[in-house]
Parts: C-alpha cells; sequence; structure tokens
C-alpha cells in the first residue's frame, strides 16, 4: 500500500459549503480524502442574522440553532478521523453595507467569533499545530490565519465567485487580499490557476476528484420515462440555469436536427421554464432526478453535451459531469474553455453553434466503438480525489520547504 505523502496531521477545512447540504461539494470530498489519513475538523459555514430568520426552516439553520440554544450536535465524529463542527455563534449580516471602515470593522468581528469557536473545537479534540484549508469564504475567511495562526494556510478556488452579483460589492476586495495572505493557493482549473497566480505565486491547479464509479457499469434498465423517446439522444444532466447554459445553442440543435431528440434532466430556473424550447417537439424536459438515478440517465443517450456559456462564471469552471459522462463511455460535445482544454483529446470541443452540428455527427459515428468507450472510461477514472489530494500534499510539502529557507 502507497503511503501518503502526509500523515498524522491535523487539518481544519472551512468553506462556503457546510456539510449538511444535500449536493456534492468539493471540500467534502477533499475532506474525506484527507481523514483517510490524518485528523480533519470540518467547520460548518454559521448562521448569520438574516439567515437565522428567512431560512429558519432550512435543516442547515435548524442544525446549527440546535448546536447554538441547547449545545447539542456541535462536534459530531463522522468516522474516526473526522468531525463536523456546528460554531456555536450567530454572526452579523453586513453584505448590505457599503465598502469601508464600517463593514471592515464588523467583518474582523465576524471572523474573530468565528475564530474563537474554531479554538474551542481544537482544544476539545487535541488538535496541535493545524493546517488550516479554506474553500472559497473569503468573507469570513478573512482573517482567519491572523486569529488562528495555523501551521500553514491554503487557500482553494473551485470557482469564480466574483461572476455572482451577491459576492461583487465586497469581494473584489476580500479575494486578492485572501489570496495574498495564503501561503498557498490550490485551484481546480487551469484558468483559476491563472488568476490566482496573480496576486499569489504560489499557486497550483490540483485539479478535479470526481466519484464516477456508479456511472461505469450499464443498468440492467433504462429510465421508464426516456423509454418512448426515438433514438439518436443527445442528453444533458445537470441544473437547468440560463446563467450557465446557452439556451439559444440548445434551440438551435433542436431545430436544426428535428430527427434528433434532446434530453434534458434536472431543475428548470425562471428562464428555461419560459424558453422557445418547450415549443419543439424534439426536446424533452425529464425534470429533477435524485443523484443515484443520474448514471441510467446518461446511459440511456447516445450523446451527451455541456452546451456552456462563455461567462466568467464559466469560463474557469471545472465540469465534474463531463468525467461523469466520460465514465459512462459516452462521446461528449462541449463548449470549449481554457478548462476544458485538458479533455482535448477525448472530448468534442466547440466554438460556436455550428460547430455542435458537426462535432454531435462525429460523436454519434463513435458512440459504439468499444476502444473509444474504454478510453473515456480510462480518462474518467484517472480523474480521483485521490489524486487531486495528492497535488495538495505536494503544493503543501513545497510551502513546507520554501518556508524553511
Amino acid at each position: 500500500m502507497e503511503v501518503p505523502l502526509i500523515n498524522n496531521r491535523d487539518f481544519i477545512i472551512f468553506g462556503l459549503q457546510p456539510w449538511d447540504i444535500s449536493i456534492g461539494s468539493n471540500c467534502k470530498n477533499i475532506a474525506d480524502e484527507i481523514a483517510k489519513n490524518n485528523r480533519v475538523m470540518y467547520v460548518n459555514r454559521p448562521l448569520d442574522r438574516i439567515s437565522m430568520y428567512k431560512n429558519k426552516n432550512t435543516i442547515q439553520a435548524k442544525n446549527r440553532l440546535v448546536s447554538i440554544r441547547e449545545g447539542k450536535n456541535v462536534l459530531n465524529a463522522i468516522s474516526k478521523q473526522l468531525w463536523i463542527f456546528n460554531p456555536r455563534v450567530v454572526l452579523e449580516s453586513i453584505n448590505f453595507l457599503p465598502p469601508g471602515s464600517i463593514y471592515n470593522y464588523l467583518n474582523k468581528r465576524n471572523n474573530k467569533k468565528l475564530a474563537n469557536e474554531i479554538k474551542w473545537a481544537c482544544h476539545e479534540l487535541g488538535f496541535n499545530d493545524p493546517i488550516l484549508l479554506i474553500d472559497d469564504d473569503f468573507f469570513n475567511g478573512l482573517y482567519l490565519k491572523e486569529f488562528l495562526n495555523p501551521a500553514l494556510f491554503i487557500y482553494y478556488i473551485r470557482d469564480f465567485l466574483l461572476s455572482q452579483k451577491y459576492f461583487v460589492r465586497h469581494g473584489y476586495r476580500s479575494e486578492p487580499l485572501l489570496i495574498k495572505k495564503a501561503d498557498a493557493v490550490a485551484t481546480n482549473s487551469k484558468y483559476l490557476a491563472g488568476y490566482a497566480s496573480k496576486y499569489n505565486s504560489n499557486t497550483a491547479d490540483i485539479g478535479q476528484g470526481c466519484d464516477v464509479e456508479e456511472f461505469l457499469t450499464s443498468p440492467s434498465s433504462l429510465p421508464a420515462d426516456t423509454n418512448g423517446i426515438n433514438y439518436p439522444i443527445i442528453g444533458y444532466c445537470g441544473s437547468l440555469t440560463a446563467t450557465r447554459l446557452d439556451i439559444d445553442l440548445i434551440y438551435f440543435i433542436a431545430a436544426q436536427k428535428p430527427e434528433w431528440n434532446i434530453v434534458l434532466v434536472g431543475p428548470e430556473d425562471d428562464s428555461f421554464k419560459v424558453s422557445s424550447l418547450h415549443t419543439l417537439s424534439n426536446v424533452h424536459f425529464l425534470g429533477p432526478k435524485r443523484t443515484d438515478q443520474l448514471p441510467a440517465y446518461t446511459h440511456a443517450f447516445d450523446v451527451c453535451i455541456n452546451p456552456q456559456l462563455l461567462n466568467q462564471m464559466t469560463i474557469g469552471n471545472y465540469p465534474r459531469k463531463v468525467d461523469e459522462y466520460l465514465a459512462a463511455g459516452k462521446p461528449v460535445v462541449a463548449t470549449k474553455t481554457e478548462a476544458m482544454e485538458m479533455f482535448v483529446e477525448q472530448v468534442f470541443l466547440c466554438n460556436n453553434k455550428e460547430e455542435y452540428i458537426g462535432k454531435i455527427q462525429e460523436a454519434l459515428l463513435e458512440a459504439k466503438i468499444e476502444n473509444k468507450i474504454r478510453t473515456r472510461k480510462k480518462l474518467a477514472k484517472s480523474h480521483t480525489w485521490a489524486a487531486s489530494v495528492n497535488l495538495l500534499y505536494q503544493l503543501i510539502i513545497k510551502t513546507y520547504k520554501e518556508h524553511a529557507k
């Protein structure tokens, strides 16, 4: 058995996504992988005052309030070396404030309240000289390095959040500051590594892990709601969101090729619900599905597509679904972005809507070729969380060596 590059260390992991969300999370996967050989405290994002009232019926708010008011479920052992920590504080909701001294003071105070809770949890668990990993939270994590004084502080970036309205007002100041403070920065794409390296030269693209085991094997039967749809089927699985997906492109494909059936699996946002896609008889909206149902739908497709819009939100985003498609052995046609360049040998990349038509036609011809199927599966299986965390460990070791000089 290969000895991990780092073991028997203590890690504090904190980010935007709490442990008790229903969707997958890079940060959770990384925590799971690190905890195989190290002790990990995963810090759930604390409640803020507005969320405590507006979102009080969510499972996340209920879990935090039980910890705050009753002192229950504060530190929960998920495995022998992984604990989930619910901070017993309510932070002030300050994002509405204009940039300036008042916001800075209150944000620093929020950070200090959170840091004091983390210190308490470290004492309870006996954590010593921990490594701090912050996932994308450049507001609540801005001063944690100063307050916690970790052995190393690693900032992890998996999305360009400054493309989203909520993060713009204070993010253009906060994220570059946090990147500069970090001892090292890890990203999950080449594009985000280029962005971070403008502020911190000790930046590395550690790639992306993906759990693809359930996609590798064909299901015993295909979903019932695909049975009446004629082949070829061009499919997409995921949230149907107009900020990320190109509705006009999907319409163009369907209108140009009425003999193709476009199957879209996932919840629709308001733009998709009212789009002209619903007027086309060869476009099929199958609605949201459970995560464990998605492999069967993917296997029902002849070709999988990822028709992204090109914008700041998507250009550097690593599309985990592409690995899932490839793990099922399916040919993939996708919008060309810097993050997608790593797939260039196995994925048909397109610069415009006309190219999509031609590339899908090529992909249909390759859909059943066995050696192509094996190669796609092999690529998908290489993108593991173990491989990604191994690159994170290499970055940590490199940073320690540089600090020792």
